[in-house]
């Protein structure tokens, strides 16, 4: 008989419940597709955007097309703009300015335009080709750069203002325009003149989709501002290329609400890999600026501001982790702020509160925006010389490959031991090639998200030694003597576990693509590279099919662009087979597919060795109740997912095409009816089950399927953890971590039930913060018990106790859900 048990999760605040800043409508992981919201038809607009005039030069108008008028937008009901007057706005302001340029940086998930907005002074061809060397020269040759006086003179302060990134969070896009608006009419000599000096960058809303719609996530369900550094969604990668392409001094990233305004520099624990003394003198600074000018719009509710360095306990509000938009700018040389406007008009209070009290709100809130927005820019123009050189420098000690600086106490008021925060930088990293590699195409995604970083990666032209270990030529190496090597580092380097340092987190605490990407990846502590390379702009293709004509072929499934390959032929009605190691097998009559398959997601196909063909591996149909992006990566991954939930069962969902349910969320088994529980049991007599997390393992008890007693550890804990004894389900050639975010376990193990899985022994946390329960449970008692579990109880069915599948990051571990999807669809 299987036992759940959980802990209790009303434990104190400094045992782990979350930050009481935290917005109380943030998505949780665990949430459904359907809460956290999901992609709907795509948005057509009136016409195309046409760019017209000179583009070397300043202004670069583009008459941007108008979406049609959408009287649903949530913005209206708070009398704030709605998304389809932004672009008659800002055509009109290019008409009538020529301070302002638009264009269009990119779609959202459902095709609505990102604007970026410049408000400079005109600039000639000639002088806008010089600030692009003038800062091109900060980062490549900062040495230079620092003795140029023209340079210190001459170039305009890029200041890049994001607003709007969590959708229902608008005001910043209203402040955004207001400045906007001030900058391009302004009369007043000093604003004048400040424009003479400074670039001001908007990106006016970052999160369109979620604007109209009135929700925190985009239109994928995805929370923007927790995908940079893995940049999934199109709404993170264009403000990616913006902060690479502006290289800002200043950032602003525009939320909101905290009761009261809330402007960072961030508790403790701070990322280890920042040149945080250049970061934090100004951080401060200008966080005092943006109080003192909130104060002086004279609303009782902006007498003054909270500045978490300031006024909050370590891990309140903490700039750790590189997933929030300023965090991941300050990886590029910005001074980044989060801040918070403070009057709630969301949620609850969007359907309770009359409109005449939201719109109160909202005024405010769009007051508290334009006025730290344009406090801000001030900040830059007024110091804009000591930033450029502070950027300057954390540029060189990257080249140099100088040591972070030690801190001394006072350094900024109430700057102390807690506050230290450093890394060792090695002297490289090596992602091999050849059979030192686990996989060749993971190590080709690893390679293009760091270049698409603007992190630099070269490549061997022959064979070399280093750190002992032997690589072949074609290797990739990362030499950390580089501009921004913070980035570099913060991308593949382990993490540290931080579970001493800080009672909780505000978010995760634990990432690391060198262990969880799939890719092997190699680190030189002290020794460089000798060995001739040349830069790499993408990574060399990976795909072959290294098998003579007419001859049965097979394919390896370790990474997610192998499951990609499989579920690519198996939808083609290709007979494919699947052996109990993993392996898939493919005819020789699919030579032509399979060809297509391996130049398309650059995977290896060999000759099929002898031996059994193992079972068939139709195309695989899954129901799933799931997590926003769970769903995403299940369909990226290739399978035809078809979302379930409670309500769907009860309404007659089909289940006779479906090979395996997976479930994480939003499915009760004991709230069916008893004619939907008995379809259900039907499908479980011979159908497979995959199931992830909490609501899953309460899937498994309460249908009677594997016998195991579940373990619960905090619901916050989370990080990269180690882990052993990969078994047949899972497929060979497994990755040594998984990540985890509330994990489970599993002990008691009935007959039948195989350990496919288990955490480490010792402390099996790499990189993370995870601290034991009330109960007691933590990782020590994780420790050397079963993390995944598979079994037969009628259904096929696969238990994970970790996160294979979160927000998109671990993608070394994607085939480890397809391996399980697999298996129990063959059932």
């Amino acid at each position: 008989m299987l036992a759940l048990v959980l802990p209790t999760l009303t434990v104190p605040a400094q045992a782990g419940t979350p930050s009481a800043h935290r917005d109380p409508g943030y998505v949780e992981h665990g949430a459904t597709a359907a809460a956290a919201g999901t992609a709907h038809s795509p948005v057509a607009a009136h016409g195309v955007n046409h760019r017209g005039g000179d583009r070397e030069g300043y202004p670069r108008r583009t008459e941007l097309r108008v979406f049609p008028t959408d009287a649903g937008d949530k913005a209206v009901k708070l009398g704030l703009l709605p998304y389809h007057d932004l672009a008659p706005a800002l055509n009109d302001l290019q008409a009538r300015s020529d301070r302002v340029s638009a264009e269009v940086i990119g779609q959202s998930t459902l095709g609505r335009d990102l604007y970026l907005v410049t408000v400079t002074a005109p600039e000639t061809p000639e002088q806008a080709r010089q600030q692009d060397r003038w800062r091109e020269r900060i980062e490549n040759d900062p040495a230079a750069a620092a003795k140029d006086s023209r340079l210190a003179r001459d170039y305009k302060a890029p200041v890049w203002i994001n607003a709007n990134i969590h959708g229902d969070e608008w005001e910043g896009t209203d402040g955004a325009m207001r400045v906007i608006e001030d900058l391009a009419t302004t009369t007043d000599p000093a604003e004048v003149r400040l424009l003479d000096s400074t670039r001001v960058y908007f990106t006016v809303t970052n999160n369109p989709d979620g604007r109209v719609a009135g929700t925190r996530a985009n239109a994928a369900g995805f929370d923007v501002n927790r995908d940079h550094i893995t940049s999934t969604q199109p709404e993170s990668k264009a403000v990616r290329d913006v902060v690479i392409g502006t290289q800002p001094l200043v950032m602003l990233d525009e939320h909101g609400y905290t009761g009261t305004t809330l402007i960072e520099p961030g508790t403790p624990p701070h990322g280890q890999n920042y040149e945080y003394d250049l970061y934090l003198k100004h951080a401060y600074e200008n966080a005092l600026g943006m109080e003192k000018a909130i104060a002086e719009l004279g609303h009782p509710e902006t007498a003054r501001a909270d500045i978490p360095f300031r006024d909050f306990p370590p891990g309140e509000w903490d700039d750790w982790p590189p997933i929030f938009t300023p965090m991941y700018a300050i990886y590029h040389g910005a001074v980044g702020h989060t801040v918070e406007v403070p009057l709630r008009v969301n949620r609850t209070e969007y359907d309770t509160l009359p409109v005449e009290e939201l719109r109160r709100r909202s005024a405010i809130n769009t007051d508290v925006a334009a006025a730290t927005i344009s406090a801000g820019i001030a900040y830059a123009e007024d110091n804009r010389r000591e930033l450029i050189a502070d950027q300057i420098e954390v540029f060189r000690r990257g080249w140099e490959g100088e040591s972070q600086r030690e801190i001394p106490d006072g350094y900024v008021p109430g700057f102390g031991e807690e506050d230290r925060y450093s890394a060792e930088f090695p002297r490289a990293y090596v992602i091999p090639a050849g059979t030192a590699q686990r996989s060749a195409p993971a190590a080709a995604r690893l390679v293009d998200h760091l270049v698409a970083n603007d992190v630099r990666v070269t490549r061997a032209k022959h064979a070399f030694r280093l750190s002992g270990r032997n690589h072949a030529a074609g290797s990739y190496v990362v030499d950390m003597r580089q501009p921004k090597r913070g980035l570099a580092n913060v991308i593949l380097a382990d993490g540290k576990d931080i579970s001493a340092d800080v009672p909780r987190m505000y978010d995760i605490s634990g990432w690391s693509h060198g262990l969880l990407w799939g890719a092997t990846v190699d680190a030189s502590r002290s020794q460089a590279p000798k060995v001739r390379t040349t830069p790499v702009p993408a990574a060399s293709p990976t795909g072959s099919v290294d098998a003579p004509r007419g001859k049965d072929l097979a394919l390896r499934v370790v990474d997610g662009k192998d499951v990609q390959a499989v579920n690519f032929l198996a939808g083609q009605d290709i007979a494919l087979h699947r052996r109990d190691d993993g392996t898939v097998l493919v005819p020789a009559s699919a030579r032509r597919q399979v060809e297509t398959a391996a130049e398309r997601f650059g995977v290896r196909f060999t000759r099929a060795g002898p031996g059994e063909r193992g079972t068939p591996l139709p195309a695989p149909v899954v129901a799933a109740s799931a997590s926003a992006d769970e769903l995403f990566v299940l369909r990226e991954l290739g399978f035809d997912v078809r979302p379930v939930s409670t309500q769907a069962l009860e309404d007659g969902f089909d289940l006779t095409e479906v090979g395996t349910l997976f479930v994480s969320a939003g499915l009760s088994y004991t709230g069916l009816s008893d004619a939907a529980r008995g379809r259900l049991d039907d499908f479980l007599a011979d159908g497979g089950v995959v199931t992830r997390g909490a609501a899953g393992a309460t899937f498994n008890e309460e249908a009677g399927l594997l016998p195991v007693t579940t373990v619960a550890g905090r619901s916050d804990a989370n990080g990269v953890v180690a882990v052993s004894g990969v078994q047949g389900v899972l497929g060979g050639a497994a990755p040594e971590h998984s990540f985890v975010y509330s994990p489970l376990w599993f002990t008691e193990l009935g007959e039948g039930v195989v350990a496919e899985q288990r955490y480490g022994e010792g402390n099996p946390l790499v990189a993370g913060h995870w601290l034991p329960g009330d109960d007691g449970n933590g990782p020590a008692q994780a420790a050397g018990e079963a993390s995944v579990v598979s079994g037969v109880a009628g259904a096929r069915t696969v238990l994970f106790g970790t996160e294979p599948l979160f927000r998109g990051h671990p993608k070394g571990l994607y085939g480890h859900v397809a391996q399980a999807l697999y298996w129990t669809a063959a059932g």
